[in-house]
């Protein structure tokens, strides 16, 4: 790609296959601690999963309202681990309909023993703080060469979010001398924050209707975007809109060229990066994180689109013995 400083950083390689990991982790943590003993979430597929999967270890009832187009993969998972599941008609998709399903959450939240849990700062700051550690790790593992720039793919705007202050922490105690450019990348049909940032405003805005088929990027509502988008500029970074086929684009090199098998999210990163270097808004030289943020085993359809008509053929001995393999 002519990126000689390209790096990834491998969120899909944690216990349930994705960065949200790190929210479960601290989020149920807390719950320990206060003696709470159900969990009541919403999720596209990642969220969920990690949250029903620490729930479980914890001992903790997990109840989840699922966004309209989650893959059947993230569904089995997040059941595997016994949770209590309901797939909402139009969530995530129709703005209106995902903020009605949110209220009805907060609700069930604070009935006595439970805890809303989203993965968003406007609703579990807790747990957001957890997804902080990525910053963390990633200025101790680039003692040799800082990094220039990090690029984050968002949905409701609480990774980059929470990848940008994990930064300012680390400025601000003085273990960071200079911080990297965040960079909020978002598909084209779900633009609430790359392109006021590209406009150079200093709030986001939620779109009429999500038509991305990125799944876990179907966030219409701003979420956190307001606060994601100023913590971008903070930063000295900006916003980046990629199709959906250039993502699906991305995430097949990154199979076949780098051996990364991810999930579409998560390869919008790399898109967005790639898109920065060919218009010369960064130099190819600069040192580039992009975030792996989950794993390619969560999404058949979407393996499915990208393996294309490639199948694996059964044969005889005979007939093995007799062709070669392409």
């Amino acid at each position: 790609m002519g990126m000689p400083h390209l790096y990834f950083k491998m969120e899909s390689l944690n216990p349930t296959g994705s960065y949200k990991d790190r929210f479960a982790a601290a989020a149920v943590a807390d719950m320990l601690q206060r003696g709470e003993t159900r969990a009541v979430a919403s999720s596209s597929g990642n969220a969920g999963a990690a949250l029903a999967a620490y729930c479980a270890a914890a001992g903790i009832e997990c109840e989840i309202a699922i966004v309209h187009d989650a893959p059947a993969g993230k569904l089995k998972q997040m059941a595997a681990y016994g949770a209590q599941l309901r797939k909402i008609e139009q969530f995530g998709i129709d703005p209106e309909t995902t903020t009605q399903v949110l209220q009805v959450l907060t609700i069930r939240g604070t009935q006595p023993g439970a805890r809303l849990q989203v993965s968003a700062y406007c609703h579990s700051p807790v747990g957001m703080a957890g997804v902080e550690t990525i910053s963390h790790e990633l200025v101790r593992q680039s003692v040799d060469r800082p990094i220039d720039h990090v690029f984050v793919c968002a949905g409701g705007g609480g990774l980059i979010l929470a990848v940008a202050r994990g930064f300012e922490s680390l400025l601000q105690c003085g273990e960071l001398a200079i911080g990297p450019k965040v960079h909020c990348v978002q598909p084209e049909g779900n633009d609430t924050m790359a392109g006021p940032l590209k406009e150079g405003l200093s709030h986001a805005r939620a779109c009429p209707k999500s038509t991305t088929r990125i799944s876990g990027l179907q966030v219409p509502s701003v979420l956190d975007g307001h606060e994601a988008v100023r913590a971008c500029q903070r930063s000295g970074g900006t916003g980046h809109l990629v199709p959906d086929s250039a993502i699906e684009a991305v995430q097949s090199r990154l199979a076949r060229e780098e051996g990364i098998f991810c999930e579409p999210a998560a390869a919008v990163p790399l898109a967005g990066a790639l898109q920065a270097v060919s218009s010369g808004l960064i130099s190819s030289e600069e040192t580039v994180v992009c975030l792996v943020t989950g794993i390619g085993f969560k999404d058949s359809a979407a393996v499915d689109r990208m393996v294309g008509e490639r199948i694996c053929p059964l044969v005889t001995l005979r007939e093995f013995q007799s062709q070669s393999l392409p």
